[in-house]
């Protein structure tokens, strides 16, 4: 059965906010498939592969902005830094590091969000609540790096409370930043929390940007 992708865009933008903004999560999907998606006024697309987006990058329209949301290996990230538009996944101070050193050679100033571990996943990434705080300040500090909000990752699970309570404390770890760090920088401004089976619960807790994949695309198995 072909799969409805204008359609899947349709249902998901009517029950979006308009400051919410929907990021297809193309990974494994095949260049027709995206463009499909970008035909119907999709143009922020996710993957989590270094190797992948960049190839991509190269064949697909270059109006499209480009979201990092794997987990990123310090040796990958001269392979997407100058072009990708958003880097969701950083989770180390090394990683906040090997970005600014990389950003500083080639006079960069890159986008990125902090992951923020919410659930009770260990497979999970991400800083715990002090340690979003510590790595905010190392990227001020360095100067050249622009953290423009946080992301997160709910636990798989059909409790929807307890999904919900983990994207609320991600919301309030925001609020805090904001307050005590960002609160004169206009474009720390995103919260990055929400995929294809919660991203109705995302928004109602302050989602501002969520991943759908297999909500637009279907399964990719």
């Amino acid at each position: 059965m072909k799969i409805k992708i204008k359609d899947n865009i349709l249902t998901i933008l009517k029950e979006l906010p308009s400051t919410t903004k929907l990021v297809a999560v193309s990974k494994f999907i095949s260049d027709d498939l995206i463009l499909e998606a970008y035909n119907n006024g999709i143009r922020d697309f996710a993957e989590n592969r270094p190797q992948e987006m960049s190839a991509k990058m190269e064949r697909l329209p270059a109006d499209i902005r480009w979201h990092f949301i794997g987990r990123l290996q310090t040796n990958k990230i001269k392979m997407i830094i100058n072009r990708v538009h958003l880097i969701h996944s950083v989770d180390s101070i090394k990683l906040l590091s090997e970005i600014s050193k990389e950003a500083a050679k080639r006079g960069l100033f890159p986008s990125i969000l902090l992951q923020q571990h919410i659930s009770e996943e260990e497979s999970k990434q991400g800083f715990t609540f002090d340690e979003m705080f510590e790595a905010s300040k190392f990227a001020i500090e360095r100067g050249n790096i622009k953290v423009c909000g946080v992301m997160g990752m709910a636990s798989f699970t059909d409790d929807l409370a307890k999904v919900r309570s983990e994207f609320a404390a991600l919301k309030g770890t925001f609020d805090s930043l904001k307050r005590d760090l960002f609160s004169d920088i206009n474009y720390f401004s995103e919260i990055s929390m929400g995929m294809s089976g919660d991203y109705i619960v995302a928004v109602e807790e302050g989602s501002t940007m969520v991943r759908i994949g297999t909500g637009i695309f279907g399964s990719r198995y």
